[in-house]
């Protein structure tokens, strides 16, 4: 069975409500990124951080996965579906996807600020100030900010180096390092690019083909495509 990686992002997940909340309308709209996703932000004001992403937290676990999603689980019926995902919602796990690596970590998810290790789940409930890990650390959102490393990035890349073909969805690859992965992919392995507004591909020396639709109409009609080839 050959490999299938795909790498997502954002585009996916704004058909199932999920926008960014730097989106016009949204609840945040104006609020400056760093203030609530970097490690200065949440030693700046670690209350305004947690209300950020206690908001968000709830928004994701109403949220349902769209027919990108779906498709992507349909795709395992003949290949071997490996995700690499910038999200931090799960909505390719509600889809029923077997293999997905959170890049930036998983918004149903807290760790403690003292062990790394300690990790609980959630769900859609909220971290507030005095949620302690038994070590005394503050209980802080399992998502890596600016300024952090990416501990995902190193399993990303091996899986990424193993694909007999990439498809990318809803991500313009242009923040690293996950931009980089996709220098890992072997050069005879087509890749597949599913974006309605064509982002620049960062790689160089793939056969790349070019879906110029939203994550919800390309998928469904690239994978029906692979699965009938």
């Amino acid at each position: 069975m050959k490999s299938i990686v795909v790498l997502t992002g954002a585009g996916i997940s704004a058909e199932s409500g999920l926008k960014t909340f730097r989106d016009s309308g949204g609840l945040w709209e104006g609020v400056d990124v760093m203030e609530v996703a970097s490690v200065e932000g949440w030693y700046r004001d670690r209350e305004k951080v947690l209300e950020f992403y206690n908001v968000r937290r709830v928004q994701a676990n109403k949220a349902q996965p769209n027919a990108a999603h779906l498709a992507l689980k349909k795709l395992e019926s003949k290949y071997d579906v490996q995700i690499i995902t910038q999200n931090v919602d799960d909505l390719h796990e509600k889809a029923g996807s077997a293999n997905v690596l959170h890049l930036h970590g998983m918004l149903r998810e807290a760790k403690s600020e003292k062990d790394d290790n300690h990790i609980i789940d959630l769900g859609d409930k909220a971290i507030n100030m005095g949620d302690t890990c038994p070590k005394g650390g503050q209980l802080r959102p399992n998502v890596v900010w600016f300024g952090e490393m990416v501990p995902n990035i190193e399993p990303a890349s091996q899986i990424v180096e193993r694909a007999d073909a990439v498809i990318i969805i809803g991500t313009s690859l242009v923040v690293y390092p996950a931009a980089g992965l996709i220098d890992y992919a072997p050069v005879n392995a087509p890749v597949y690019v599913i974006d309605p507004s064509r982002p620049a591909y960062p790689g160089t020396g793939h056969d790349v083909t070019f879906v110029e639709k939203t994550a919800s109409q390309g998928t469904p009609e690239l994978v029906e495509k692979l699965l009938n080839s």
